[in-house]
């Protein structure tokens, strides 16, 4: 059957769509095999083939090739649609299962029923393969700046017109708080994401993201676009205040000049872009401490504590700069955490040092306790960083060597009173708990009975608070424990905590 009006459709949405017209043609097909199914009171299947040249089109029925089904005496299930592949081989001796055998039927006219089934066929596939256009037109662009106008607004999501009939969207919590955007507003923000989704958006973007913030450095401070300037970390309160890293790779450029600007034009740029939003930019340092001295301006830091195990330090500041190292709710020292990647703990100096002198006077005195040795020698051992005697008991004899006035027999004799002292305290320990009676609470508590009240006793859980701090690990080695068991004990005994809390 003969139809130009079948190519005059597949032009017209194919300019107007800027679709391929190999998809039209699909989706009038899938149109046409609808319409021939519905001619039929049992389900069949169908096909149709457009001449992509002259718009004739030829309908066949269609009968899937397969196994007989011993469940129905060797049968076919769907007797409209399936063919057994001994009478299908009666015709065609190569056909196999899982092929079709098809036989061509008279045709459906392309009418105003089958237009419009055709149509909605149509607008369907359109939109699939609009939506498919879009995610690989944007797919290698995830990670760049995109700038549209504002189309829409949900219930504080916003979604930006890019053009060429293409939204992107940006949910609430990617929007800058409190940013006031109105309709027709020209927006930019940074492409996190693309997904194909049957529904819904396909382009997500952030105005809240780190990333944001360089790209916007990038485009800003031609240093940076060209490679001069490295940015190397980013962290951002998005709206409040924010901290960049960067590092110059020629050592005749002022990294952090070439980001403010001239009379800081540029970082006053990207502020106003960011709805206000304050930029530290701070001098990236090889130097985990010294980055992190950097990273807390505009705080003066007096000292700092490596834990390279717990990868953290302690900032020791003064008195009058520790809201200032803090910051308002802890903002400052927050973004100093994200962009260094330690995690900063902040002290006051004062204390600091009243805490170093209360453990250098008892380690001093446990020294002259122990090791029955002179305050000279004592004083001495605290200088070095030397705090109790487990530490002088284990230090390699090279390391204390390197002490002033340290000899081998000095040293191998505090080693060994040392251990003395540890043994000491280890056998006196253990007398204890070997000693001690289960309190009463510990007793009298729900779930536990005398007999394990005392095994927990000679493990040193003497009370309930000492059976708060347990762990299930802790005590599943006990007598008649079950993990079950362990776990409904714990629970009970840290219900004090809870009330704590409430209270």
């Amino acid at each position: 059957m003969a139809n130009k009006e079948i190519l005059l459709v597949a032009d017209v949405f194919a300019n107007e769509k800027e679709i391929d017209k190999e998809i039209i043609f699909q989706a009038i097909e899938s149109a046409l095999e609808a319409a021939t199914i519905k001619r039929y009171e049992n389900p069949i299947k169908a096909r149709v083939s457009i001449n992509r040249q002259t718009g004739d089109y030829t309908t066949y029925r269609r009968w899937l090739v397969v196994e007989p089904n011993a469940e129905i005496n060797g049968d076919v299930e769907f007797p409209g649609s399936q063919i057994l592949l001994e009478a299908a081989q009666m015709d065609n001796p190569d056909i196999q299962v899982g092929e079709y055998v098809e036989e061509e039927i008279e045709s459906v006219a392309f009418c105003r029923i089958a237009a419009q089934t055709a149509k909605q066929v149509i607008i369907q596939k359109v939109r699939e393969a609009e939506r498919r256009k879009i995610v690989e037109a944007y797919q290698d662009r995830v990670g760049e700046l995109i700038t549209g106008i504002v189309k829409r607004l949900e219930k504080g999501s916003v979604y930006l017109d890019l053009g060429g009939h293409i939204e992107a969207y940006i949910a609430r919590e990617d929007m800058i708080p409190k940013e006031p955007v109105r309709m027709g507003d020209r927006v930019r923000g940074y492409l996190k994401a693309v997904r194909s989704e049957p529904r819904g958006p396909q382009l997500f973007v952030s105005r809240t993201a780190p990333e944001l913030l360089i790209a916007l450095f990038r485009l800003e401070v031609p240093e940076v676009g060209e490679g001069m300037i490295d940015i190397l970390a980013a962290a951002r309160d998005p709206g409040s205040r924010a901290k960049i890293a960067v590092k110059a790779n020629d050592p005749r450029l002022d990294p952090v000049g070439a980001c403010v600007g001239m009379r800081g034009s540029r970082v006053q740029a990207i502020t106003n872009e960011l709805a206000g939003e304050r930029i530290d930019i701070i001098l990236w340092n090889p130097n985990d401490a010294q980055f992190v001295i950097n990273a807390m301006s505009p705080a003066e830091i007096q000292s700092i504590v490596v834990d390279e195990d717990k990868h953290s330090m302690d900032v020791a500041v003064a008195t009058d700069s520790l809201s200032q190292a803090i910051g308002r709710g802890g903002q400052n020292v927050r973004l100093a955490t994200e962009l260094t990647g330690w995690e900063l703990n902040i002290h006051d100096a004062a204390q600091v040092d009243k805490n170093h002198d209360e453990r250098a006077a008892k380690a001093k005195k446990e020294f002259i306790d122990l090791l029955d040795v002179d305050e000279e020698i004592a004083d001495v051992l605290v200088e070095v960083g030397l705090n109790n005697i487990e530490e002088i008991a284990y230090i390699p004899v090279e390391e204390m060597l390197e002490i002033e006035g340290f000899d081998v027999e000095l040293i191998e004799a505090l080693r060994s009173r040392a251990k003395d002292a540890l043994l000491i305290k280890a056998i006196a320990s253990e007398e204890k708990i070997e000693t001690s009676e289960p309190s009463p609470d510990l007793l009298s508590m729900d779930g536990m009975d005398e007999e394990l009240a005392h095994e927990m006793a000679a493990k040193g859980i003497i009370s309930v608070d000492d059976l708060a701090e347990q762990s299930i690990d802790d005590i599943i080695e006990l007598p008649g424990m079950s993990e079950e068991r362990a776990g409904k004990l714990i629970m009970k005994a840290r219900e004090s905590w809870f009330a704590d809390d409430k209270g």
